[in-house]
Order: structure tokens, then C-alpha cells, then sequence
């Protein structure tokens, strides 16, 4: 490996794996805040908790990693350009291409990487993620009680709590709408306070209320009733919720590549077109190939002189992974609709800015050329004439 590629590859490698922690975090964040609020309030085990974590990474980390390496080729030719670094190379008979050479490699292994979080690691993550949180609501389907929410999982039942105690089992302000019984008489109870205990083997929680009364309406408004208790017990029966939960079809962003075909292939013998399948298959292909098509697309950018070189980086790979992901999701959306090709829909984002890039690498190449003092191509020539020459004799 030359001198010139181990250290473009250096300075690549920095803002990488800053770019993957900026962007990851920021697409994170709210999750993050989600997964922190099940663990101080719910009383989700702080464990439970970073692998949820571990599961939605995957998921981040394949649209991270493109966003990472176009900000990272644009900070170090930036860099490099701004230090007269690029002039120097010119001077040395090095040409754009050239020095295009480590940045593909760099570009190919994050390729490489990328097609594998998206193939088999973000299936696998999305798939463990819903069985985890299965497995948490049957563990503490307390959790599954959101406050200040009218909550309506449990048969005949629709559950308000105004606040939650952590770990989670105890709610203050509870209104309880109570249809169970056969008849139409709709109770409304309520109560100052609750505890909700559970009890995992029969699939049911029992809620009791303490210090409350149940308003009792009579068929078609003929008389009411109004009571007051020190305690009532409602049994939570979480069959249904759990089996709603556990029973729903694998959704396409938990398939892998054999799956989405077989599927494919199923929907096609029943005569359905089974657009979200091919989307999603298309996808997985399209967003690896995006590194490659940031690779050629920053270099042309990076090396354009600026002052400002970090923040000129950072702003407009902004700019192009904004202006890339919107025609992402626009081509998913019609291509799931079936207005546009499936094929045509995923791979539409690549191709305009694959085109942009050889349009700025063409330029940016006949520059560094035109740009070259003419004594510099005479010493360039002379030189490689005498090492030739050397070589000869």
C-alpha cells in the first residue's frame, strides 16, 4: 500500500467513526428516551433495557453508516484542500482518480459491512425486538398501562390512570370504564388509588382499587346507582393483548433475503403483486450501493477550497443525505403504492446522484489538469524519464 493511501485512509478514519456516533445518536435519542423511561418508571430491568438497545442498532447503524462515510470523505479532502495538501498532490502527478483509489476501498469495505446489517442484522434485531418486548409485557404487563392515556388492551375494559408510581404497579387516579358484564349497563369506577399484581402463569392481572366508588347506569338511562368501596378487584385477563402481539404476521423489515423471495414468490402463485416485499428487497441492495455512490460523490466536493472546512462538511453532507433519503422514502412509498416500478422506485436516488457524481468527478478531474502550471508537467516528465532511464541502463 502507498504512503499517499495509508494516509488518506488515516484521515478518513477519524471523522468516520465520529460521523457514526453523531448520527447515531441523533437518530437514537428518542428511543433512547422511550427505553430510559420503561427502566425508571415501568421498573423494566435496566438489563431488559440495553437489549432492546441492542436490537433497534442494527436498524440505525445501516443508515448511519452511508451518512458517517460521506461526512468523513468530505472533512478530510476538505481538510486537505484547505492545507494545500490536494496542490501538492497535483504537483506529485497525482490525478483525482488516483487518489480515488483508497476512498473506494475504504467506500467498499462500509459497502461490504452495510449489505450485512441490512441482509441479516437488521432482521434478526427487528425480529428479537418484538419478541422482547412480548416477553416484557407478559413478564410486567404493567408496563402496557400508559398514563394519562385511555387504555383499552383488556376485553370490556378501558383503564385511565392520571399518574404511575415506579417500578410501575402502583397508579393514582384511576377511572375505570367496566363493560364486562352481559347486560348493557355501563359501570364507570373510580378510585384514588390502585395496585396491579400479576400473576404470569394464568395470563391475568388483577387490579385493585382502593378508596373509590362505581357509578352504575341501567339499560337505556332508567336509573343509576352510585357506591362507594374501600376495595374492588378487577381481573385483567391478558390473553387476548398477549396473543394479538404474539400472533402478528412477521412484518418485511424482519425478513432476510431467502424469506422476502420465498414471500415473493408465494404472493406471485396467489396473483398478488407483493409490492412491500420487493421494496424492502430492492432496499437492502440500494443502501449499500449508496456508500459507493457517496465515495465518488464527496471526493469532487471535499476537495473544493473553504475556510470552514468542518462545518462546510457537516452542513452539506447534511444537504445530500437529507436530499437522498427524501427520494428514498418518496420511491418506497409509490413503489409500495404500485404508482412506480418497485426496482425503478428503491434504486432512483442511486442513479440521480451516481449521475451528480460523475458529472462533478469529470469536472473536478479536467480542473486538477487544466489548473496544473505548465513547468510542473516538464519536471514531472523529466523525472519519470530519468527514473526510466535508470531502470534502463
Amino acid at each position: 500500500m502507498k504512503i499517499v493511501d495509508r494516509y488518506v485512509l488515516r484521515e478518513l478514519a477519524v471523522p468516520f467513526l465520529l460521523g457514526i456516533g453523531v448520527f447515531t445518536s441523533i437518530l437514537l435519542i428518542v428511543r433512547i428516551l422511550k427505553l430510559v423511561e420503561m427502566v425508571v418508571n415501568r421498573g423494566v430491568p435496566f438489563l431488559e433495557m440495553m437489549k432492546l438497545f441492542s436490537y433497534i442498532l442494527p436498524a440505525f447503524l445501516e443508515v448511519t453508516l452511508p451518512m458517517a462515510l460521506l461526512l468523513a470523505i468530505l472533512v478530510a479532502f476538505g481538510r486537505m484542500s484547505a492545507d494545500s495538501e490536494i496542490i501538492a498532490l497535483r504537483a506529485s502527478g497525482f490525478s483525482l482518480y488516483r487518489l480515488l483509489q483508497p476512498v473506494g476501498a475504504f467506500a467498499l469495505v462500509v459497502a461490504v459491512f452495510t449489505l450485512g446489517l441490512s441482509v441479516y442484522a437488521r432482521p434478526w434485531g427487528n425480529g428479537l425486538l418484538r419478541t422482547g418486548l412480548y416477553d416484557i409485557v407478559k413478564a410486567r404487563a404493567s408496563a402496557g398501562i400508559k398514563p394519562k392515556v385511555f387504555n383499552d388492551d383488556f376485553p370490556g375494559l378501558v383503564i385511565y390512570v392520571e399518574r404511575i408510581e415506579p417500578p410501575g404497579n402502583r397508579l393514582h387516579g384511576v377511572l375505570v370504564s367496566d363493560k364486562t358484564q352481559n347486560t348493557e349497563d355501563v359501570n364507570t369506577v373510580y378510585a384514588h388509588t390502585g395496585t396491579i399484581y400479576s400473576n404470569e402463569d394464568e395470563n391475568f392481572l388483577t387490579l385493585r382499587l382502593r378508596d373509590g366508588g362505581m357509578y352504575s347506569v341501567a339499560e337505556k338511562g332508567k336509573g343509576f346507582q352510585d357506591t362507594t368501596f374501600e376495595t374492588l378487584d378487577f381481573n385483567l385477563d391478558l390473553t387476548m393483548a398477549l396473543a394479538e402481539l404474539q400472533a402478528r404476521e412477521k412484518d418485511v423489515s424482519e425478513m432476510e433475503l431467502a424469506e422476502l423471495r420465498a414471500t415473493i414468490a408465494a404472493k406471485k402463485d396467489q396473483g398478488e403483486a407483493a409490492l412491500p416485499e420487493r421494496v424492502e428487497l430492492y432496499r437492502k441492495l440500494a443502501i449499500p450501493f449508496a456508500c459507493l455512490v457517496f465515495a465518488a460523490l464527496g471526493v469532487p466536493l471535499g476537495i473544493q477550497p473553504t475556510r470552514s472546512v468542518h462545518s462546510r462538511g457537516f452542513s452539506v453532507s447534511l444537504v445530500l443525505i437529507f436530499l437522498y433519503y427524501l427520494l428514498l422514502t418518496l420511491g418506497q412509498n409509490l413503489g409500495e403504492r404500485g404508482t412506480i416500478n418497485p426496482l425503478v422506485a428503491v434504486w432512483m436516488p442511486n442513479v440521480v446522484l451516481a449521475a451528480v457524481a460523475a458529472y462533478l468527478l469529470s469536472r473536478s478531474a479536467r480542473d486538477m489538469t487544466a489548473g496544473r502550471p505548465a513547468w510542473i508537467d516538464t519536471i514531472v516528465r523529466w523525472a519519470r524519464g530519468l527514473r526510466f532511464g535508470t531502470q534502463a541502463s
